[in-house]
């Protein structure tokens, strides 16, 4: 596709941007004889590592068109946040740089997760390490924090007595397109690298599928999961994505039309007890 540059809009955020900033927060002398607000063209130039007259041309919506490197310098030295320079990335017609949260999470995300008590919900990193999940969970799912479910599903054949077998292909093929997508999303970061050549290594099923390049990132699926109290439960597993992309909230959320809810319902009474 034809990158698309919105020349005026840019010249005029970078504009904006420069007049708002005051020498000391670039970390540049007042100096005397400051005609106008905000930083000088050729200071900005300076600390994004151009010339004036190239700086200057983007400021009157003429000249070549912008590089990744120069805009990424421009966010730089404009003292950009997050959501400037990924409207500064945006203009000058790029994809802005992933976002990454990391392991941590906020607490107004925990503080949402803990009212859904009444159905299972996870929160995982987008190589499916969990980092959280609630107590419906550890009774459905089993696990907990610091596990990673794609390790687990090819490495720890007990993972799979919680789904029915007719299934387990299915599921196979979704983790692993999964990690594909996530893999070229965020090529050469190491814990998806160390993930991927571990498992590589470790399981022949992995690598089989590996092989077919299929891409698909898990938004959406229908699961069965076997429990050994109230049997089987139909659940769709929600998939909620934050705005950084690398954490998402895993919801499992009950079947109309099934004896899910129900069967949810009793376990979240008894808990980890059994019936025997």
């Amino acid at each position: 596709m034809e990158r698309v540059i919105d020349r005026d809009a840019l010249a005029d955020f970078l504009r904006r941007r420069r007049e708002v900033l005051r020498p000391a927060d670039v970390g540049l002398p007042e100096g005397a004889r400051r005609r106008t607000p905000g930083l000088r063209r050729e200071e900005v130039a300076q600390l994004a590592g151009m010339s004036t007259d190239y700086y200057s041309r983007l400021e009157q919506s003429r000249g070549a068109n912008p590089s990744e490197p120069i805009v990424a310098g421009l966010a730089r030295a404009l003292r950009c946040d997050l959501d400037e320079r990924d409207h500064l990335y945006h203009l000058a017609g790029f994809t802005p740089p992933l976002r990454r949260a990391g392991r941590h999470i906020n607490p107004g995300l925990i503080g949402l997760v803990q009212r859904l008590d009444d159905i299972p919900v996870a929160i995982t990193t987008d190589i499916e390490e969990v980092l959280w999940q609630n107590h419906l969970a550890d009774v459905v799912l089993g696990g907990g924090a610091g596990r990673n479910l794609t390790w687990a599903w090819f490495t720890e054949p007990g993972t799979r007595r919680l789904f029915p077998e007719e299934d387990w292909d299915a599921h196979s093929a979704a983790h692993v397109a999964d990690l594909r997508a996530t893999h070229a999303r965020r090529n050469g970061d190491r814990d998806v690298t160390e993930l991927v050549d571990a498992l590589l290594d470790r399981s022949q099923e992995f690598r089989d599928l590996w092989e077919l390049h299929r891409v698909a990132v898990c938004r959406l699926a229908s699961k069965r999961i076997l429990h050994p109290e109230v049997g089987t439960l139909d659940l769709t597993c929600e998939l909620l994505l934050t705005p950084e992309a690398d954490l998402r909230i895993r919801a499992f959320v009950p079947i109309e039309g099934t004896e899910a809810r129900e069967k949810l319902e009793l376990l979240r009474v008894i808990g980890t007890q059994s019936f025997a």
